[in-house]
């Protein structure tokens, strides 16, 4: 009913509008040209000769459809269509900000397309005088629209030379997010998938028990950079016992998490979600004592983050990249200029990139003796280590079964005998570097 009684109101007000001697359309051109804080935004416009009646013979006119397109990144013969329904607005404005598909086309070598809705922005099947009766405003419909999206993307694959064979993705948040849900269950021939922003964040705060709910695109990044650090940290204290090192958490709290995530393949979303939600649960409230999920923190209040990110952002650069095949994540580049404006805006600060390596060598340490690198093949921080003996005294140990430093820990009797031996090696290089010391004094 909300809806509804929101979009009596929106027509009213147009009226009312309209009895004034306003221009009806200029309302839903009001904010038109937001500009987007995050990608670059450019696009071409393009109109469509648009069927106003698509379920009747007597009005047989047409109109003009706005939609905009991107394809600087879309690889041809065949890359995917990312197709925006969109809603009750200027189509501009929901291009600027939609900015989770700019975001994801390079990655997916996509086409970009942003599709008006009848009777909002330029896309006025009667001009200046559609709002002004009835009879124009019988054909402002859901039904309609969709078949406008529908015909517009069939001819887009005809017209548009590689788009073809190029599967569709329908995207749209809240009202553009029901007309892309329904737009795959009335045309599937038309759509492969949709996206659906809107109601879906709703449930996904919902269903994750966040603290404070999603509300909006943007935020979802948000919310899956937290998701990844989550499953980056519970790797790191993959401990074979109790322990609250990061949180409080089970014995191999990993296989614990992953007790949630058995599913098949024909697994739904929601079925998958609810199984993620239980899995982060593990990590954040194994105790049972927390009342909501604080997305702004994954780990123990007692970790200096702040100090830690500002090093992070004058010496200790620590280069971070995903593929999505060596690793369980989206792919994402290393950029270093994106870090560097990152570090600005927060600190005022710009990081040196190789100022570690150029004052302690990097991994040109071989003039170097006497240290230990031990590393567990559980950790993933392992990557960054040194891994390899250099030399007799710059020693390397990999620890089987090891997480996070678990040879600094306290030894345990669920210890494996990977580190119960690297503790022992270790003391024994402690103690043949104190005799070689002690013999030079």
């Amino acid at each position: 009913m909300r809806l509804i009684n929101t979009a009596l109101l929106f027509l009213l007000l147009i009226l009312s509008c309209k009895a004034l001697g306003l221009k009806p359309q200029l309302l839903g051109r009001h904010t038109a040209q937001t500009n987007s804080q995050h990608t670059s935004v450019s696009y071409k416009t393009f109109y469509f000769d648009q069927q106003i009646d698509h379920f009747g013979f007597l009005e047989n006119g047409t109109f003009k459809q706005r939609y905009l397109l991107n394809d600087q990144h879309w690889h041809k013969e065949g890359g995917p269509i990312l197709f925006y329904t969109g809603n009750e607005g200027d189509i501009t404005w929901f291009c600027n900000n939609t900015g989770f598909m700019w975001d994801v086309a390079e990655d997916l070598g996509a086409l970009l397309v942003f599709a008006e809705h009848r009777y909002y922005g330029e896309s006025m099947p009667f001009g200046e005088e559609s709002y002004s009766n009835a009879k124009y405003l019988n054909y402002l419909t859901s039904e309609q629209a969709l078949a406008d999206f529908a015909v517009l993307i069939k001819a887009l694959k005809k017209t548009l030379p590689g788009a073809q064979k190029s599967s569709v993705i329908a995207i749209g948040g809240s009202y553009g997010g029901m007309l892309a849900a329904w737009l795959r269950m009335k045309y599937p021939s038309a759509v492969v998938g949709f996206s659906f922003i809107g109601e879906g964040l709703q449930w996904l705060s919902q269903e994750f028990g966040l603290c404070n709910p999603l509300k909006t695109p943007d935020e979802v990044y948000g919310f899956k950079a937290w998701l990844q650090e989550t499953w980056v940290n519970l790797a790191m204290v993959d401990y074979p016992y109790e322990a609250n090192f990061l949180q409080p958490l089970p014995a191999w709290p990993v296989k614990v998490v992953c007790k949630n995530l058995h599913f098949n393949t024909g697994v739904s979303d929601k079925q998958l979600l609810n199984g993620i939600s239980q899995a982060v649960r593990v990590y954040y409230n194994y105790t049972g004592d927390a009342v909501c999920l604080n997305t702004s923190q994954t780990a123990t209040g007692n970790l200096g983050f702040l100090g830690w990110f500002y090093q992070s952002c004058t010496e200790m650069v620590m280069p971070i990249c995903t593929d999505g095949v060596a690793d369980m994540f989206e792919p994402q580049p290393w950029n270093f200029q994106a870090f560097s404006d990152e570090c600005y805006n927060q600190f005022r600060v710009r990081p040196r990139e190789d100022w570690a390596e150029i004052v302690y060598g990097g991994r040109n340490i071989s003039a170097h003796s006497n240290i230990i690198f031990s590393n567990g093949n559980l950790d993933p921080w392992m990557s960054g280590g040194v891994t390899r003996s250099l030399s007799e005294s710059l020693v390397a140990i990999m620890i089987d079964g090891g997480a996070h430093h678990l040879d600094l820990r306290y030894n345990s009797e669920f210890d494996p005998e990977s580190v119960i031996k690297t503790r022992a090696l270790e003391v024994r290089y402690f103690k043949q570097w104190i005799k070689q010391a002690a013999t030079t004094q």
